[in-house]
Protein backbone atom coordinates (compact mmCIF):
# COMPACT_ATOMS: atom_id res chain seq x y z
CA UNK A 1 0.00 0.00 0.00
CA UNK A 2 1.02 3.60 -0.26
CA UNK A 3 0.02 6.90 1.00
CA UNK A 4 -4.17 7.84 0.60
CA UNK A 5 -4.48 11.18 -0.61
CA UNK A 6 -8.17 13.15 -1.12
CA UNK A 7 -9.03 16.61 -1.53
CA UNK A 8 -11.63 18.94 -2.47
CA UNK A 9 -11.32 22.57 -3.64
CA UNK A 10 -13.95 25.64 -3.79
CA UNK A 11 -13.97 29.32 -4.57
CA UNK A 12 -14.84 31.32 -1.66
CA UNK A 13 -17.04 34.52 -1.72
CA UNK A 14 -14.92 35.96 0.78
CA UNK A 15 -11.08 37.74 0.73
CA UNK A 16 -8.04 35.21 1.27
CA UNK A 17 -7.43 36.88 4.72
CA UNK A 18 -10.72 36.72 6.11
CA UNK A 19 -11.09 33.09 5.09
CA UNK A 20 -7.32 32.23 6.59
CA UNK A 21 -8.58 33.84 10.00
CA UNK A 22 -11.39 31.67 10.12
CA UNK A 23 -9.75 28.15 9.53
CA UNK A 24 -6.80 29.21 11.92
CA UNK A 25 -8.94 30.10 14.45
CA UNK A 26 -9.69 27.10 16.68
CA UNK A 27 -11.92 28.58 19.49
CA UNK A 28 -14.07 30.69 17.41
CA UNK A 29 -14.16 30.05 13.55
CA UNK A 30 -13.18 26.47 13.11
CA UNK A 31 -15.53 25.05 14.86
CA UNK A 32 -18.22 26.93 13.13
CA UNK A 33 -17.11 25.37 9.22
CA UNK A 34 -17.15 21.80 10.68
CA UNK A 35 -20.07 19.65 9.68
CA UNK A 36 -22.53 18.51 12.49
CA UNK A 37 -22.86 14.98 11.62
CA UNK A 38 -19.73 13.93 11.10
CA UNK A 39 -18.02 16.57 13.78
CA UNK A 40 -18.46 16.53 17.81
CA UNK A 41 -16.62 18.57 20.23
CA UNK A 42 -13.19 20.69 19.42
CA UNK A 43 -11.44 21.22 22.48
CA UNK A 44 -8.31 24.15 22.19
CA UNK A 45 -5.76 22.14 24.50
CA UNK A 46 -3.12 24.91 24.06
CA UNK A 47 -2.93 28.13 21.66
CA UNK A 48 -6.04 28.60 19.39
CA UNK A 49 -4.76 30.34 16.50
CA UNK A 50 -2.78 29.06 14.00
CA UNK A 51 0.88 27.32 14.72
CA UNK A 52 1.26 26.00 17.87
CA UNK A 53 -1.98 25.17 18.62
CA UNK A 54 -3.23 21.71 19.97
CA UNK A 55 -6.57 20.75 19.75
CA UNK A 56 -9.06 17.41 20.54
CA UNK A 57 -11.96 16.70 18.91
CA UNK A 58 -14.58 13.52 17.69
CA UNK A 59 -15.40 12.78 14.30
CA UNK A 60 -17.44 10.21 13.22
CA UNK A 61 -17.21 8.00 10.23
CA UNK A 62 -18.81 4.55 8.96
CA UNK A 63 -20.75 4.55 12.19
CA UNK A 64 -17.97 4.62 14.82
CA UNK A 65 -17.17 8.18 16.65
CA UNK A 66 -13.10 8.37 16.92
CA UNK A 67 -11.33 10.73 19.09
CA UNK A 68 -8.45 12.56 17.76
CA UNK A 69 -5.97 14.87 19.39
CA UNK A 70 -3.83 17.15 16.41
CA UNK A 71 -1.14 19.63 16.63
CA UNK A 72 -1.51 22.79 13.98
CA UNK A 73 1.44 23.94 12.09
CA UNK A 74 1.65 26.70 9.76
CA UNK A 75 4.25 25.92 6.41
CA UNK A 76 3.32 29.32 4.51
CA UNK A 77 1.60 31.46 7.09
CA UNK A 78 -1.63 32.77 5.89
CA UNK A 79 -1.74 30.35 2.86
CA UNK A 80 -1.34 26.95 4.06
CA UNK A 81 -2.32 25.51 8.00
CA UNK A 82 -1.55 21.47 8.58
CA UNK A 83 -3.66 19.61 11.36
CA UNK A 84 -1.15 16.58 11.89
CA UNK A 85 -3.41 13.94 13.77
CA UNK A 86 -0.92 12.69 16.51
CA UNK A 87 -1.90 9.25 16.75
CA UNK A 88 -1.66 8.27 13.34
CA UNK A 89 0.34 11.05 11.56
CA UNK A 90 -2.77 11.77 9.43
CA UNK A 91 -2.47 15.49 7.62
CA UNK A 92 -5.16 17.41 7.23
CA UNK A 93 -3.87 20.96 5.25
CA UNK A 94 -6.11 23.84 4.60
CA UNK A 95 -5.03 25.95 1.58
CA UNK A 96 -6.17 28.99 1.16
CA UNK A 97 -5.60 31.49 -1.89
CA UNK A 98 -6.80 34.49 -3.83
CA UNK A 99 -9.22 33.55 -6.47
CA UNK A 100 -8.85 34.99 -9.78
CA UNK A 101 -11.37 37.62 -9.33
CA UNK A 102 -11.38 40.01 -6.57
CA UNK A 103 -12.62 39.40 -3.23
CA UNK A 104 -12.77 35.72 -3.65
CA UNK A 105 -10.10 33.07 -2.92
CA UNK A 106 -9.62 29.20 -3.57
CA UNK A 107 -9.84 27.03 -0.69
CA UNK A 108 -8.61 23.24 -0.58
CA UNK A 109 -8.71 20.41 1.81
CA UNK A 110 -6.48 17.61 1.62
CA UNK A 111 -5.88 14.62 3.75
CA UNK A 112 -3.05 12.07 3.47
CA UNK A 113 -2.09 8.87 5.72
CA UNK A 114 -0.14 6.01 4.93
CA UNK A 115 -2.43 3.12 4.19
CA UNK A 116 -1.14 -0.84 5.52
CA UNK A 117 -2.25 -3.97 5.26
CA UNK A 118 -6.06 -5.13 4.58
CA UNK A 119 -7.04 -2.28 6.73
CA UNK A 120 -5.15 0.27 3.99
CA UNK A 121 -6.97 -1.43 1.44
CA UNK A 122 -10.19 -0.89 3.12
CA UNK A 123 -9.79 2.65 3.80
CA UNK A 124 -8.60 3.44 0.47
CA UNK A 125 -11.61 1.89 -1.18
CA UNK A 126 -13.74 3.24 1.57
CA UNK A 127 -12.96 6.50 2.99
CA UNK A 128 -11.90 8.62 -0.38
CA UNK A 129 -15.58 8.96 -1.40
CA UNK A 130 -16.58 9.71 2.34
CA UNK A 131 -14.24 12.41 3.10
CA UNK A 132 -14.75 14.24 -0.14
CA UNK A 133 -18.56 14.88 1.01
CA UNK A 134 -17.09 15.72 4.34
CA UNK A 135 -15.19 18.55 2.75
CA UNK A 136 -17.95 19.49 0.40
CA UNK A 137 -20.06 20.29 3.19
CA UNK A 138 -17.16 21.65 5.35
CA UNK A 139 -15.88 24.28 2.15
CA UNK A 140 -20.06 25.10 1.59
CA UNK A 141 -20.52 26.39 5.70
CA UNK A 142 -16.81 27.78 5.24
CA UNK A 143 -18.52 29.99 2.07
CA UNK A 144 -21.70 30.99 3.58
CA UNK A 145 -19.75 32.11 7.04
CA UNK A 146 -16.88 33.86 5.50
CA UNK A 147 -19.51 35.47 3.06
CA UNK A 148 -21.88 36.76 6.01
CA UNK A 149 -18.70 37.88 7.97
CA UNK A 150 -17.12 40.13 4.83
CA UNK A 151 -20.68 41.45 4.47
CA UNK A 152 -21.17 42.24 8.11
CA UNK A 153 -17.46 44.07 7.86
CA UNK A 154 -18.18 46.19 4.34
CA UNK A 155 -21.00 47.61 6.70
CA UNK A 156 -19.19 48.13 9.82
CA UNK A 157 -20.85 45.44 11.89
CA UNK A 158 -19.39 42.34 13.63
CA UNK A 159 -18.36 38.80 11.93
CA UNK A 160 -21.33 36.51 13.00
Amino acid sequence: MGVIRVSKSAVIPAPAPLVYSLVADYREGHPRILPRRYFGRLDVEQGGFGAGTIIRYEIKLFGTERKVRAEITEPRPGMELVETDLASGARTTFTVVPGTRAGESEVTIQTEWEAQGLRGWIEEWMAPPLLRRIYVEELAQLGAIAAADASASKRGGQPG
